[in-house]
């Protein structure tokens, strides 16, 4: 996803999003969880997490999942991935990559209730909520944690335009989240995208282009490689 928006796929295909497997001979330390900002392109194998993969050239277990929301109450379908939180796996994961929140603001308080759910994702301090109980559950591992914002609209053609604002808020209060522990890093997309280029967005004007995907990756990738 793009900022605050995803597309529904069918229950086969989020199935399979989440089917990653490593084999015993060549291990991953390094596993990504989200929405369609990770997952896009996934099936042609040009998405975040490849573009992660080939930059690092070791394995990436993706477990992303497009339409995915960091609450979600429905069990099944958060058993298969809808619910990020339930898109970990056990492992032995040095990393783990992980971006969420658009869909719940987006599509889950349909733009009248923004201040109501950003503050249960994440209390404006970045101490409280459904987003620092995540990460820290996942730090509690022993991993640590990159988290990854969203691009934003280029201002032409796109129905995520009017949701800037609530992005740019989200984003600052997940950054005073990472402030309060070293081993959460946080990437921006904010200024990726220049006024007018088309190019970092897929056709719907809201997914990630192919080409973006690879940018996000190689950001993430140099964190990782610095660290």
């Amino acid at each position: 996803m793009t900022l605050f928006r995803c597309l529904l796929l069918p229950v086969f295909l989020l199935l399979s999003a989440c089917a990653a497997s490593v084999q015993p001979e060549n291990p991953s330390r390094i596993l990504a969880m989200g929405d369609s900002l990770l997952a896009w392109h996934s099936l042609s194998g040009k998405s975040v997490a490849d573009a992660v993969a080939r930059e690092l050239q070791e394995p990436v277990v993706d477990r992303s999942v497009s339409a995915a929301r960091v609450i979600y109450k429905l069990p099944i379908s958060g058993a298969a991935g809808m619910n990020i939180r339930k898109q970990y796996t056990p492992g032995k994961w040095d990393w783990v990559i992980v971006n969420g929140g658009g869909n719940d603001l987006w599509l889950g308080c349909g733009c009248f209730a923004c201040s109501r759910k950003m503050d249960k994702l994440i209390s404006s301090d970045g101490r409280q909520g459904a987003i620092p109980g995540m990460l820290g559950e996942l730090r509690a591992t022993g991993a640590k944690v990159i988290y990854v914002g969203y691009l934003r609209s280029p201002g032409v053609g796109s129905l995520i335009e009017h949701c800037r604002d609530e992005g740019n808020e989200l984003e600052s209060r997940i950054e005073r989240l990472a402030a309060l522990d070293e081993g959460i890093y946080f990437v921006s997309n904010k200024d990726m995208v220049p006024y007018g280029d088309r190019s970092y967005h897929a056709l719907d004007m809201i997914h990630p282009s192919v080409k973006a995907s690879s940018e996000i990756g190689r950001k993430v990738a140099a964190i990782i490689q610095a660290n």
